[in-house]
């Protein structure tokens, strides 16, 4: 497999809204979602990031706090994100204490993602006016930022107000890690630059939006230096759609299995219908064709098919540095489980190097060998000429 040209991810995840069939057992879908956190922190991924949504059925994790602090308990070194926390819908201080207490509860392993709140229903449910909600977001982000560094704040807008507010505990790290979510519009990158956070590319497999990523980036840079923060593009992360399987062929009737309840959801959610949900098959081919709106297109496929759409998310962004791939629960589970396998084994691997010099020591050992062999060979038969010399001197003194 040819080495990636641009500097590609060194760290990967996943990120789980999550997406759950609405025939499934849903105590025991919340239990997988803990079950694949774990599974993904014995393999040595490298983050988590949780949703929060409140309606329509499939996103079922109300609380990214809660379920992370479950997660921790049964992990020891993936770091855990909020993806994301929905601030329109939240007292920003009441926010910030319990992102600072989850911090505490996983010693330092919490990552908070940013957002203005995906779903309209559970804006409408909530009586937060989606014209308003990303200017809301900028404005609840303006305060944790502050409450964070420990600052008494005073602030009043439409929807909340802090008198003299202080966190009485403040994070457990020095730095408290932030992600601002980004799919095609440049409000997300406007906002991480403003505060020094870092970038959550949603859409990064959809065409929009991966036409997005470089010019995002570029506002992204600006509004960071204009604020005097450094930029450092190992703090990207994209998220994309991904099912291996040792075969494209075995890959695709996994995603089979489940993909109805997706395309269900996207028709439902929209109040229209789609021409290309008549079959699994169908749905798949338009899924990793064109793609689904919202979802993107999706890499279903080998080991080989995840690494090169992650070469071609390198080339077109200019590099990043975590690649996260959105849990999607098309297959049954056990593919699932397996498909995170091969992840581990066979595309981590690709991107960190991690079997470069023992490449490097076969190559070494193949180029060198006709001298390595023959100097073998001439101990060996060293060995052999001292112990035929005391195998005869022995029978010498036997004989006699």
């Amino acid at each position: 497999m040819n080495q990636p040209t641009v500097s590609g991810p060194t760290r990967f995840g996943f990120f789980i809204a999550p997406y759950h069939p609405l025939t499934g057992n849903p105590t025991l879908q919340i239990q997988r979602d803990l079950q694949l956190v774990e599974l993904a922190d014995e393999l040595g991924y490298a983050e988590a990031w949780v949703g929060e949504h409140h309606s329509a059925g499939m996103e079922i994790i109300a609380s990214p706090e809660v379920f992370l602090a479950a997660a921790a308990e049964r992990t020891r070194q993936i770091r855990l994100g909020t993806g994301v926390n929905s601030l329109p819908y939240h007292q920003p201080m009441m926010l910030a204490d319990r992102i600072c207490l989850l911090d505490h509860l996983t010693k330092g392993r919490v990552m908070m993602g940013i957002g203005p709140g995906q779903l309209a229903s559970d804006a409408s449910m909530m009586g937060v006016p989606q014209p308003r909600q990303r200017d809301m977001m900028h404005e609840s982000m303006d305060v944790l930022t502050r409450l964070f560094r420990g600052e008494q704040v005073t602030a009043k807008t439409d929807w909340f107000e802090l008198n003299e507010a202080r966190l009485q505990l403040l994070p457990y790290q020095r730095n408290l890690e932030m992600a601002v979510a980004s799919t095609i519009s440049p409000s997300g990158a406007v906002l991480a630059g403003r505060h020094g956070a870092g970038l959550l590319s949603l859409a990064a497999s959809d065409p929009s939006g991966y036409d997005a990523l470089l010019p995002n980036w570029k506002i992204y840079e600006k509004t960071m230096g204009d604020n005097g923060f450094t930029v450092d593009r190992a703090t990207w992360r994209l998220v994309a759609p991904m099912h291996i399987a040792e075969t494209r062929e075995q890959a695709r009737r996994e995603a089979e299995w489940g993909i109805g309840h997706l395309v269900d959801y996207i028709k439902r959610l929209s109040g229209m219908d789609v021409p290309w949900g008549d079959t699994a098959a169908e749905a798949v081919d338009q899924w990793v064709g064109p793609g689904f709106p919202a979802f993107g297109r999706a890499t279903i496929g080998t080991p080989d098919d995840a690494i090169a759409t992650i070469e071609a998310l390198a080339e077109q962004s200019g590099g990043f540095g975590t690649f996260l791939v959105l849990a999607l629960n098309v297959a049954d589970p056990e593919a699932t489980r397996r498909s995170v396998k091969l992840f581990a084994e066979h595309v981590i691997p690709h991107f960190t190097g991690a079997n470069r010099n023992r490449v490097a020591s076969l190559d070494w050992a193949n180029a060198n060998s006709e001298r390595l062999m023959s100097g073998m060979r001439a101990g060996v038969e060293a060995a052999f000429e001292r112990h035929a010399q005391a195998l005869q001197a022995a029978l010498t003194v036997e004989g006699n």
